[in-house]
């Protein structure tokens, strides 16, 4: 089978053996398309994850063979996710399902850019769902993306009708705009780049170039989905006193920080969210399968031969998203 691994500076697609389950519980699935994360470019450009690194796990597959307890059969196409909490560890009682040691430890195998992947009985019980009939392989493939979003709205806790300004509109800051919509707040986004502003308000959500919101624009919640360092002052620029901000993303520098002043004259809650519970992933299928977060015209197909390519039109800001069909 055919995998994309990281080599240094590019990802380079190489031929391995098939997966076989052997025994084992759980599945092996064949993969029709995964993601490309934001995630992954972080792991992959500050060379996190080391050379022969299989990355990738927003994944949209048909089961080819299977050892399982569940209802999942050959022929079935799914969804997963690829982290699993214990839901018993203190983390987990406390809401912080994603600093879970389990959930750490938890991944599909060898990893999304493959041909096949294995995913365990766990997987299987807990974070994978039969795809929608009424979605393609595209669409579905953002369940764990917009599980990631629906954590950070229930995380913020807005009131109903709460104002929210999403700072940067790339293809989580869409879905991010379109979800608290559809949760009944009131939504404005904000970002430098002309297309995408344009994109957001196809969608009947208002959008500004960040350079020409009012200047006595306030916002109840901010939600950081931009991962320049200088977000963090429109983010102060525009938060309400008292109000939140979401830290959704990750910056170029590790120095770059909220001023401490600042939060505490004006009572700020700064909070940030990172992965989703398998709650949250069933809300975000139901969200894509109704319909209330569209995601046509997010992603770019690439083949898995191109996926170097897919890389590095991202991290060139040339496309919203990729979408690595296999």
């Amino acid at each position: 089978m055919k995998i994309a691994v990281i080599d240094n500076d590019k990802i380079t697609v190489k031929n391995v053996d098939n997966l076989k389950l052997e025994g084992q519980r759980g599945a092996i699935v064949k993969v029709l398309g995964c993601g490309l994360c934001g995630s992954d470019i972080v792991k992959f450009v500050h060379k996190i994850s080391k050379n022969g690194t299989v990355l990738g796990h927003e994944i949209v597959a048909e089961i080819v063979d299977i050892n399982s307890d569940t209802d999942f059969k050959i022929g079935d196409e799914i969804v997963t996710s690829h982290h699993i909490p214990c839901g018993e560890c203190d983390y987990c009682k406390h809401g912080n399902v994603s600093m879970c040691n389990h959930f750490k430890s938890t991944n599909i195998k060898p990893g999304g850019f493959s041909e096949y992947v294995y995913l365990s009985e766990e997987h299987l019980k807990n974070v994978a769902h039969l795809k929608p009939k009424n979605l393609t392989d595209v669409e579905a493939s953002f369940y764990e993306p917009l599980g990631c979003i629906v954590r950070a709205i229930k995380r913020a806790d807005l009131i109903e009708n709460d104002t929210a300004l999403v700072v940067g509109l790339g293809s989580i800051g869409i879905l991010t705009a379109q979800a608290l919509k559809a949760y009944g707040y009131n939504v404005i986004g904000c970002d430098l780049i002309k297309e995408r502003i344009e994109f957001l308000k196809s969608l009947d959500i208002e959008a500004y170039d960040v350079r020409e919101l009012p200047e006595d624009f306030k916002a109840h919640g901010i939600f950081m989905t931009s991962g320049a360092d200088k977000a963090i002052d429109t983010a102060l620029k525009f938060v309400r006193n008292g109000g939140k901000i979401l830290v959704f993303s990750s910056t170029p520098s590790d120095t770059a920080a909220y001023p401490n002043n600042e939060i505490y004259y004006r009572e700020l809650t700064v909070l940030g969210s990172y992965s989703p519970s398998p709650d949250d992933l069933k809300d975000s299928l139901d969200l894509l399968k109704e319909g209330k977060v569209k995601v046509n015209g997010i992603s770019t197909e690439y083949s898995l031969e191109d996926i170097d390519k897919a890389f590095k039109d991202t991290m060139a800001n040339k496309i919203m998203k990729a979408y690595i069909k296999l």
